[in-house]
């Protein structure tokens, strides 16, 4: 993978606010003025450092070498009692479901800001007051003040930045279960596929849009046993769908050629690594997908997962993501359950 194509999901940075413009001393001199008074004016005010929510921007890449943000300082007053320019705010782009923390807080201090809503902007570090020029100071008994005040230094926010894709569906399962290859089929996606584990590195986005439906889809990579506790990457992995409100279980209907393989077993495995990771991951509005139904010319052998697996509960469908059967129904089914919520209410 080239470096412009990483996905990078936590930076640090430090925000600087612009400065406060100094207030000048200053003293009017016009021809037929021979008492003129003072006419300092005062400084402009620092531009803020904002960071701004981009439903187009999908990782945090931009900011892995760029550790420092500045806004520009608001300029000195000047004479005949002109306030000076405000600085220019730093309007700082970031993905949809970016968080900011203080870099040096607990790991479970809660978020300065949690930017869920494209648009949706956090001021991080405000620009300083701008100072008073001598005009300010004038009194009935001061009338001509020789002094000024210098503008405040603007804010300082030492963050971490830490991303959660924003997606309506996760697709959840082992490593080549087919979840990328499905992401293609089901969207206009092109993340990386290819006939060996592993082959999904980092989370995946996609949108399913037609006249009737649009919804986001987030491709997870293959989580493995221990995922929830870190084996694997899987706690960075699993964050991403902590905001989906579907989950499609992808399961590789391939295990049922391999004697070794247990397919229920495989997927309790992935069931008790969401609900350890997080109780409402366990409790998520789900649907089960019995992927690679194109390799067998007698359903049989799936009827019968598919059995077990209504039994207990699950809302079970058959799908093939390399040849697109199935895939419509699945469509109509999460749309369904979006529809009815999360919680199946």
């Amino acid at each position: 993978m080239k470096a412009t194509d990483q996905f990078i999901d936590e930076a640090t940075l430090v925000a600087h606010a612009g400065a406060g413009g100094d207030g000048i001393v200053a003293f009017r001199r016009e021809k037929f003025v021979p008492r003129g008074g003072p006419s300092g004016g005062d400084g402009g005010r620092g531009g803020d450092v904002v960071f701004v929510a981009d439903r187009n921007l999908a990782t945090l890449r931009d900011y892995r070498y760029r550790k420092e943000i500045r806004a520009e300082r608001g300029a000195n007053g000047g004479v005949n009692d002109r306030t000076g320019a405000g600085g220019d705010d730093s309007l700082v782009r970031v993905p949809v479901g970016t968080l900011f923390f203080e870099s040096n807080g607990p790991e479970d201090a809660a978020p300065l800001a949690d930017l869920s809503e494209d648009g949706q902007r956090f001021v991080a570090a405000r620009g300083g007051r701008g100072g008073q020029g001598n005009a300010r100071f004038t009194t009935s008994t001061r009338q001509t003040p020789d002094f000024a005040t210098p503008g405040r230094p603007g804010g300082l926010a030492k963050l971490r930045l830490s991303l959660k894709l924003i997606a309506d569906v996760g697709l959840v399962g082992l490593p080549n279960a087919g979840k990328s290859t499905l992401l293609r089929r089901l969207t206009r996606a092109r993340p990386r596929v290819a006939d060996y584990p592993f082959t999904t590195l980092v989370p995946n986005l996609g949108v399913v849009e037609n006249d009737e439906v649009r919804f986001v889809v987030a491709d997870i990579p293959g989580l493995i046993e221990g995922a929830s506790d870190g084996a694997g990457l899987g706690d960075r992995f699993l964050r991403h769908i902590e905001r989906t409100r579907v989950l499609v279980h992808l399961l590789d209907g391939a295990a049922l050629l391999e004697e070794e393989r247990d397919l229920i077993a495989e997927y309790d495995t992935i069931r008790g690594e969401l609900a350890a990771y997080d109780p409402g991951l366990g409790e998520r509005r789900e649907i089960v997908a019995l992927n690679k139904s194109d390799l067998f010319a007698e359903p049989s052998a799936l009827e019968r997962v598919a059995d077990a697996l209504k039994a207990r509960g699950c809302e079970v469908t058959r799908i093939s993501g390399a040849t697109g059967e199935g895939t419509a129904d699945l469509i109509v089914r999460i749309a369904r359950a979006l529809e009815a919520g999360a919680d199946g209410e």
